[in-house]
């Protein structure tokens, strides 16, 4: 295993990790998902049993199955939707400003500016 950890170590883009595990991707889908498709291969890597005893063969093979989900988890949904980072968790997917909102905080920049004051309509 230490062989393969080591050659694990100098990879650090998905792209990178795809290509060493043989696996075909589209770029489009690596471009746009990139961070969140090694988060989730981290997360099943975490959650997977019974890697600890196997050689780098095996090892090499159950790294690709997850990698390989990991990618496909993005191929057929959205970042927001498997809300892989904190962000997406924390706002469900959706967050919202009012316009009253931007208005007063335009207005209250403006004051301290010394420019001219809005007015609501």
């Amino acid at each position: 295993m230490d062989d393969l950890t080591t050659r694990l170590k100098a990879l650090s883009s998905a792209n990178e990790f795809l290509e060493f595990f043989g696996i075909a991707y589209e770029e489009r889908v690596v471009h746009v998902n990139r961070l969140h498709i090694l988060k989730r291969f981290y997360q099943y890597l975490h959650r997977a049993e019974g890697l600890a005893g196997l050689d780098d063969v095996e090892m090499f093979r159950r790294y690709r199955e997850l990698l390989a989900q990991a990618y496909q988890d993005f191929t057929t949904s959205t970042a927001v939707k498997e809300k892989v980072f904190k962000v997406f968790q924390d706002a469900d997917g959706q967050g919202h400003v009012s316009v009253t909102s931007l208005r007063d905080s335009l207005a209250e920049r403006r004051k301290s500016a010394g420019g001219p004051e809005l007015r609501a309509a």
